[in-house]
């Protein structure tokens, strides 16, 4: 039997409990060994359902210093990816971070040092990377098969989808921000990654918080994400909307939100190229180019052995126990977090954010 990777997991919440754990329950060379949430009840629940013989901790630092944890998974609020990733990595442990890698370009800054210091792997989820249809076009636009894609856009909108309404996903100090950086994340690191990871150059935003007051506007099935408190604090924005620009001269628009009037939730990543184009669209694809003359669209069919949350954990563990190469590196989320700093910063003064 191959060796299995023993793992820590902390935060017991929603994403670890819909995402990580199942994901793990599948892999044959994994083991769980130690759940650790401030709420002791909800890691015993974990142990209970998942992984009956695995350890229980209320403070993550007695999980990183339990010999037995080979690795450490971070499931948190969002505040607390860069301290304990921090922590684990200078004890000599490689971490797998749920998104977003920080809150802050000083958090971030201080993850990839410890990764760099410490030798050990730093990765952060990037589920959408690996949907069967965004490997599909990976490879297209690899090929060359776009041409130069100059352009694009991309988002995350829905009609009503406010997660945990008054608790740490919409209090700045613990989540960052809103939609931005919790569902931005998502579609601008794929938009980035298909476009070949060119550096960003300069940024420009606006945000707006209007459904802070409106409870109608936080009941949907995201609302399991987070803990709801009733009359707690709403202080990020529930829709952004912005424009990227980077060091090759191409260009993205984005816009995120939580709750929007509109007809339906989407996302979705829009590429032009000068050979072709794509859609990715609520997790499929299209390729639009010209045949003969005429615009025809070719559906994009793809193998899908598994959900992207899935395949990226086993992605992870395949770094660790085999070498793989890693297709996330640290400056990947550096970029990301001085992205959506910089937007928020634009949102502020109005003004064009530059990054160099």
């Amino acid at each position: 039997m191959s060796k299995k990777l023993k793992i820590g997991v902390v935060g017991c919440g929603g994403i670890a409990r819909v995402a990580h754990l199942p994901a793990y329950k599948k892999m044959d060379n994994v083991e769980v060994v130690a759940f650790c949430d401030i709420l002791e009840d909800r890691a015993e629940s974990f142990r209970e359902t998942f992984y009956p013989n695995a350890k229980v901790y209320k403070d993550f630092n007695d999980l990183i210093a339990d010999p037995n944890v080979e690795s450490v998974d971070i499931c948190t609020p969002n505040y607390l990816h860069s301290i304990i990733a921090v922590a684990a990595l200078n004890a000599g442990k490689p971490v797998f971070s749920e998104k977003p890698d920080a809150i802050s370009i000083e958090e971030v800054l201080k993850m990839q040092k410890a990764a760099n210091d410490s030798g050990k792997t730093l990765m952060v989820m990037r589920n959408n990377r690996f949907e069967g249809c965004s490997q599909y076009l990976k490879k297209y636009i690899a090929e060359g098969k776009m041409g130069d894609v100059y352009c694009g856009r991309c988002g995350w909108i829905r009609t009503r989808g406010i997660p945990g309404k008054g608790g740490w996903f919409t209090t700045k100090a613990q989540s960052g921000g809103g939609p931005l950086i919790d569902l931005g994340v998502h579609m601008i690191d794929l938009a980035i990654w298909l476009m070949g990871n060119p550096t960003p150059v300069a940024v420009s935003g606006a945000t707006f918080n209007k459904f802070a007051e409106d409870t109608s506007k936080d009941a949907s099935e995201h609302s399991q994400f987070g803990d709801k408190v009733d009359g707690g604090t709403f202080d990020v924005e529930d829709l952004a909307m912005g424009f990227i620009k980077f060091d090759n001269g191409a260009c993205l628009q984005i816009e995120f939100s939580w709750a929007s009037n509109i007809d339906a939730e989407k996302a979705f990543v829009e590429l032009r190229g000068d050979k072709a184009g794509t859609y990715w669209h609520n997790w499929s694809a299209q390729i639009f180019r010209e045949e003969n003359g005429t615009m025809v669209a070719e559906p994009v069919n793809y193998p899908q052995p598994a959900g992207g949350h899935e395949m990226c954990l086993r992605h992870y563990v395949d770094v660790i126990l085999n070498g793989a190469e890693p297709v996330f590196v640290p400056q990947q989320g550096v970029d990301m977090i001085k992205i959506l700093s910089a937007i928020y910063e634009s949102a502020k003064t109005g003004r064009e954010v530059s990054l160099i």
